[in-house]
């Protein structure tokens, strides 16, 4: 059985998250190939489940079903991006719909709140025709700045990636939809969880995590001093990637978060000379 199979069982079956997926992967002898020989030798309390995900007669079917959905890319396949395997707690499996190749291109991740308004839109306006040149514009497709990250890129005739927090085949948030049709067309959806996850509030700063980690760069744009966008940004700080800040004024409440990043050492973007000038 090849290892993307394998973790395609161990992803399938209950009782199995993923820290136990980690464990049982570090105890096999080969990650090349996985078969019930290598199994025996687990350890006793991860050896049972291993087996059992290894031979439940229901998963081939569900797998086949999968595979004519979406795209699925395991840690192992060359197609994985490089950058999210240096992350903590990299996603064994990533679920994708359309251009996979640019999952490889440099990418620069454009977060904000959802209550982002006109000022997060004259800047991207501004300065997304010239980053989208250079690099792939990512972002959550969540309501306000990452709508806006994203139809701005495509309005530019660039190209986008979506990390959602829910399965591929579920529309979150629904006004959505065809923006998220329009990435499949034109860009890359991706997902770590099965394509049926509904969305749920714990899975979001889960998916922040992976695009810190896609990205070469983050630039947060409007946000609350308690916004995910932050949890994003922190991510990227942890990885040790560019991190920008879109400052605004100390009356307003989506400034709080970027002028605190600022505060915090994020360099502030002021036009992006400041960005190529500081990107490494």
């Amino acid at each position: 059985m090849t290892i993307k199979e394998f973790l395609l069982r161990l992803k399938l079956e209950r009782g199995i998250g993923y820290q136990k997926s980690l464990a049982i992967l570090t105890k096999l002898t080969s990650l090349s190939a996985v078969n019930l020989a290598d199994l025996e030798t687990l350890p006793e309390q991860i050896k049972e489940l291993a087996i059992k995900a290894y031979s439940n007669p229901k998963h081939p079917h569900t797998i086949d079903l999968l595979t004519k959905q979406c795209k699925i890319i395991s840690f192992f396949d060359k197609e994985y991006p490089d950058k999210l395997r240096q992350i903590y707690r990299p996603p064994l499996l990533l679920f994708a719909k359309g251009d996979i190749s640019l999952l490889k291109k440099p990418i620069t991740t454009i977060v904000g709140a959802r209550q982002a308004g006109s000022y997060t839109q004259q800047a991207l306006d501004a300065w997304v025709p010239r980053l989208s040149q250079d690099y792939v514009i990512a972002s959550g497709l969540a309501k306000g700045a990452d709508r806006f990250a994203h139809e701005t890129a495509l309005k530019y005739h660039g190209k986008t990636i979506a990390v959602v927090g829910n399965g591929l085949n579920h529309f979150y948030p629904k006004e959505n939809q065809l923006l998220q049709l329009e990435i499949i067309k034109h860009g890359l959806l991706i997902s770590e969880y099965l394509p049926d996850t509904p969305p749920r509030p714990f899975r979001f700063p889960e998916r922040n995590r992976i695009l810190a980690g896609l990205s070469d760069n983050v630039i947060v744009t409007e946000a609350k001093s308690e916004s995910g966008s932050l949890i994003t940004a922190n991510y990227a700080l942890y990885e040790n990637r560019n991190i920008f800040a879109l400052p605004g004024s100390v009356f307003s409440p989506l400034s709080q978060g970027p002028n605190e990043l600022i505060k915090a050492g994020a360099c502030p973007l002021l036009n992006l000379e400041t960005f190529y000038d500081n990107i490494h």
